[in-house]
């Protein structure tokens, strides 16, 4: 079912967020996830899968990875006849300045919002993993008759991650009193999704108040500062949620979805998740090879031992290779005898020289893209 009411709008121009080594290369929406997805896929299945047919997907630096992947946005199953994904730019984006905001973004194609025939917009972030009926949203948001409806996951391990994320204080009345950053100091907390309903009207009332306030400011402060006048309300978000601010939230997302059980319930029939495919032959596994609890992609060609780990599109694993508990991106090449455990290694990487790349702590060991060991 078509949804005319609502235009949905993809935020991937917040600058505060800052991947270590992923993100020298790529936004974090263009982040493979799962070896076979990349994260902006979820928002836009989830705006698809709710019947939204016109998208808007902002993009700031480095954006060929994502324009590439999204292409004409025909894999995303939107109604083509009236359907519509636009991919919008913004001109003026220094790679990390305070002036590189989602607002701005807005700013520079005011117009193309202004001219959505909508009466209301969606907007949710590129670098969360969730999975979300907007329509359900957007009908509790007209029902209830508030001003902006807030979707909030509670988490009980807001102390070690979601570090770079909003915190909500809501009211009994699911009011949000305010909104602040979350600073580690306390293990429950309700983590704002970045995912706001709002009319179109007031979205646009926003944009042009924060150009007065702060040429620094987001949307989320706006949204923050308005809790005092505007009826501000949350909406509890249920099942598989991760934030990819850091390099080990990335590693810990992706591994949470190894656990078959949290897959089974986050991947449904009934809610697909659309990707871009390449078609390609299968893995092939050969004589000695060992792969226990991991997800491997196609193409790749298999001679060590994989266990409980992430394998991308055309990775080599040689003889005596063993890679454990990693995600290895597409074009890798481990070299036979390497260890690999604990670590993300990022796409065309060759390991061969040195035997072993491990990490001991909580964040995971990371080789950079292009790069040979």
């Amino acid at each position: 079912m078509a949804n005319n009411k609502a235009f949905g709008v993809i935020n991937s121009a917040a600058n505060y967020i800052r991947v270590e080594g992923l993100h020298d290369y790529r936004p974090i929406g263009a982040f493979s996830f799962l070896g076979r997805f990349r994260v902006i896929d979820f928002p836009i299945s989830n705006m698809s899968n709710s019947g939204f047919d016109r998208i808007h997907v902002y993009l700031n630096s480095r954006p060929r990875s994502i324009v590439e992947h999204i292409g004409d946005g025909r894999h995303y199953n939107i109604n083509s006849k009236r359907g519509n994904l636009q991919l919008l730019f913004t001109q003026n984006n220094g790679a990390s300045s305070i002036y590189n905001t989602d607002i701005n973004a807005y700013l520079e194609n005011l117009e193309q919002i202004e001219r959505m025939p909508q009466d209301y917009v969606v907007v949710a972030p590129s670098y969360m993993v969730y999975k979300q009926d907007y329509q359900k949203l957007l009908d509790e948001h007209i029902s209830s008759g508030t001003d902006i409806t807030l979707l909030y996951h509670k988490v009980d391990q807001a102390k070690e991650y979601f570090r770079a994320c909003n915190v909500v204080n809501l009211n009994k009345q699911k009011g949000v009193e305010s909104i602040e950053r979350n600073m580690g100091t306390a293990k429950d907390k309700n983590i704002s999704m970045d995912t706001y309903v709002m009319s179109k009207e007031l979205f646009i009332e926003l944009i042009k108040k924060a150009k007065k306030e702060s040429s620094g400011y987001s949307l989320a402060n706006m949204i923050a500062l308005a809790c005092n006048t505007l009826d501000v309300r949350g909406y509890q978000h249920k099942g598989f949620f991760a934030a990819i601010t850091s390099l080990d939230d990335y590693y810990r997302a992706n591994m949470e979805l190894l656990d078959y059980a949290t897959s089974m319930d986050f991947f449904k029939p009934d809610w697909q998740f659309y990707t871009k495919t390449t078609d390609a032959c299968p893995t092939q596994y050969f004589h000695g090879a060992s792969v226990k609890h991991s997800m491997v992609c196609n193409a790749g060609l298999i001679e060590g031992t994989v266990e409980n780990s992430i394998i991308g599109r055309n990775v080599h694993i040689g003889k005596g290779a063993v890679v454990k508990n990693s995600i290895i991106l597409s074009y890798t090449n481990i070299g036979d005898g390497v260890q690999i455990e604990n670590a993300v290694i990022d796409k065309w990487a060759t390991v061969k020289k040195v035997k072993r790349v491990a990490s001991d702590s909580v964040t995971p060991a990371y080789v950079k893209r292009n790069d040979i060991l």
